[in-house]
C-alpha cells in the first residue's frame, strides 16, 4: 500500500473572543475530515488520540485536533467538565471547518475520547443531521448528554475496554437512549486508555470502518 500524502499545519481558531490552537492534517484525496474532541485534561497533543488520527491518514482521513479550552480556561477545574461550553466550542469549530477554503468539501465525523464523547453527541444533537456523518466514541461517557441522547441522529459506534466495567454499564445507559443508529463494542483485553498492545491499532480500524460506512 503506498503512503497518504498529507498537508500538516498549526492552526489558530478565533472562535468568539478566544482562540484556540489546533493541528490540521490534510490527506491527499482525502474521504473526510474527523473532528477529535478530548477528554477532560487532554488536548491537540493528546498521545493516543494523535496515535488515532495518524492510522485514520493511513485510511485516508483527513483530521483536526484542537484545544477545546485555552490555558487560562483549563486552569480551572469544572471547566473541563462544562459539557455545554465544550459542546459550544466543538460546534463552532465544526463550521470553521465547512467554511474553510480547505476543508468545506470534506464530509464532516466526530471522534470523541472520555468526556469528548459527551461534547461530540451534544455538538451533534445541535448541528444539521446532514453536517455530522458519524461519531465514535473511545472509552467515551456519553451518560454525561443523558438530556440530550434521543436527539441524536448521527451513526454513533460506542468502544469500551472489556476491563472498563463502570463505563461499560454507563455506555449501555446511553445506547438505550440514543435513538439513531447505534452500536457498542467492548475491546477484548482493553483498559480504560487502551494502553495494551495492538488496541489502539483495534481502535483506529473498528473507527475507519464506521466512517467509511456513513460518509
Amino acid at each position: 500500500m503506498n503512503a497518504i500524502k498529507e498537508i500538516y499545519k498549526e492552526i489558530d481558531l478565533n472562535i468568539d473572543s478566544v482562540k484556540l490552537k489546533g493541528n490540521l492534517r490534510l490527506a491527499d484525496n482525502s474521504k473526510g475530515i474527523i473532528i477529535f474532541s478530548h477528554g477532560s485534561g487532554s488536548s491537540r497533543l493528546s498521545i493516543r488520540n494523535n496515535y488515532v488520527a495518524g492510522l485514520l491518514l493511513n485510511m485516508g482521513f483527513s483530521s483536526l485536533l484542537f484545544d477545546l479550552l485555552t490555558t487560562k480556561e483549563d486552569l480551572i477545574y469544572e471547566n473541563r467538565f462544562n459539557i455545554k461550553l465544550l459542546s459550544e466550542r466543538l460546534a463552532k469549530v465544526t463550521k470553521w471547518v465547512r467554511s474553510n477554503k480547505e476543508t468545506k468539501h470534506l464530509s464532516i465525523c466526530y471522534f470523541g475520547a472520555s468526556t469528548g464523547a459527551a461534547s461530540a453527541l451534544t455538538a451533534a444533537s445541535m448541528s444539521d443531521d446532514r453536517y455530522i456523518k458519524a461519531i465514535v466514541s473511545r472509552g467515551g461517557r456519553p451518560d454525561l448528554a443523558l438530556g440530550i441522547l434521543d436527539k441524536v441522529k448521527t451513526p454513533t459506534l460506542l468502544l469500551v475496554g472489556e476491563k472498563d466495567k463502570a463505563v461499560i454499564e454507563l455506555n449501555k445507559l446511553a445506547k438505550a437512549k440514543i435513538t439513531g443508529i447505534c452500536e457498542l463494542k467492548i475491546i477484548k483485553g482493553a483498559s480504560h486508555l487502551f494502553e495494551e498492545y495492538g488496541k489502539l491499532e483495534i481502535v483506529a480500524k473498528l473507527s475507519g470502518d464506521w466512517f467509511n460506512k456513513y460518509i
